[in-house]
């Protein structure tokens, strides 16, 4: 599906085209996204913000128009965007402004045992600064956060933050966000989503989600890597404090105060990632024009061709099983490391992560050293996946002899 949009897949390894499955760690980029870049560097390249010059106001022009395009893709208001450098740094954002100023000694944040380290480092670090408690959804056996558990843990008094995986980058199980989050807020509990997994396969939409917080980084949907987005409701990055300061974040400066500028600008000081949001702007428009139920189409095809290739290779096992899911499975296989497996099959021209994918806490809970994650995109085939399972065997029979 468009794989003429994307150049980078014509590339060749080992004389062949290779196979990209690692998708979950940033997906390849369209030529839109390449073209938008290239054209703000060539034509249009100036700071934005900050001079009454019509090469800075073309700047201004595309950023902004940028961040009208980020705005719409997830059915938020403008001001309610803020460009981060990704999804990491939202969460830390959050937990640095929000978190400083509301959380107190033995507050309660619950996070699920399924969380990538970007969730879940900076509340450890709110915990050492202000006491806080961390709590933990625990997961069933197929993988699914165990939902009478978190009810359970979303009930005690003194939880003040839900913040919670949209999309596992390990298991590719998809959460019931949208269920948790009501019964979190007829609690007065905030809520923050991390929607690095899912931003790219099905359509985020915060109204419809409830949340309050919501991050992704663009180069997990074919946008340019450093830039990301923080969605935050309005009333409450109004309250929170400037994450840093300096240049743009600023009404008015004197020797002794200074003023904040208004939303969204009071969280975005310095020289913006402007590319970068051009990139991410150019990435939504992409995704909007495939529209979601096409993507959403050939990757449920893609994710029943991965499954049926699953059932023939009994040495393989997946590694959390729920529906419904997105096209990211871990795997394990008898005999034989995830590092050597992601060795060999990059030999043979296939890209896939080894590893614990920024997820140790997960792998623990699962008493797993390792997996090998494969994860796809709409503009992988049936035939990369026939490939790959191929291959697998045949090192698996290699290894076995």
């Amino acid at each position: 599906m468009n794989r003429q949009d994307f150049p980078i897949l014509k590339k060749r390894i080992g004389g062949r085209p290779h196979v990209y499955f690692d998708n979950a760690a940033t997906a390849h980029k369209p030529l839109a996204v390449l073209k938008a870049i290239d054209d703000y560097y060539r034509r249009h390249n100036a700071n934005v913000h900050r001079a009454l010059n019509p090469l800075a106001e073309e700047a201004t022009g595309l950023y902004e128009s940028g961040r009208d395009t980020v705005a719409a893709f997830i059915s938020a208001h403008r001001e309610e965007i803020i460009f981060t450098r990704g999804a990491t740094e939202g969460i830390n954002l959050v937990a640095r402004t929000w978190g400083e100023v509301n959380l107190k000694r033995n507050d309660i944040i619950l996070l699920s045992q399924a969380e990538h380290h970007a969730n879940i480092v900076p509340w450890l670090q709110l915990k050492e600064r202000r006491g806080v408690k961390i709590a933990y959804i625990p997961l069933a056996k197929d993988g699914s956060l165990d939902g009478s558990a978190a009810r359970r843990l979303l009930a005690k008094p003194r939880v003040k933050l839900l913040a919670l995986t949209q999309a596992s980058n390990v298991l590719g199980i998809i959460n019931p966000v949208k269920e948790l989050i009501g019964y979190s807020r007829a609690r007065g509990i905030v809520t923050l989503l991390d929607s690095s997994q899912m931003i790219a396969h099905r359509k985020v939409d915060v109204r419809s989600l409830g949340c309050d917080f919501l991050v992704f980084s663009g180069h997990k949907l074919g946008g340019p890597t450093g830039i990301g987005v923080l969605y935050g409701r309005r009333k409450l990055l109004e309250k929170m404090p400037p994450f840093m300061g300096g240049g743009d974040m600023i009404n008015q400066v004197r020797e002794d105060y200074y003023t904040m500028a208004p939303l969204p600008w009071k969280f975005e000081a310095g020289t913006p990632h402007i590319a970068g949001v051009i990139g991410l702007a150019a990435a939504c428009a992409y995704l909007n024009g495939l529209g979601w139920p096409r993507i959403a189409k050939a990757e449920n095809d893609l994710i029943a061709a991965f499954m049926k290739g699953l059932r023939r290779q009994p040495f393989i096992r997946l590694v959390g099983t729920a529906r419904p899911r997105l096209p990211i499975f871990s795997l394990t296989v008898d005999q034989i490391h995830p590092h050597d497996l992601a060795d060999f099959l990059g030999q043979a021209g296939i890209i896939l992560r080894a590893g614990r994918h920024c997820a140790e806490p997960l792998h623990e809970y699962l008493g797993l050293g390792a997996t090998l994650r494969a994860s796809l995109s709409f503009y992988n085939t049936k035939e990369e996946i026939s490939y790959f399972f191929k291959k697998l065997a045949a090192l698996y029979r290699a290894f076995s002899e």
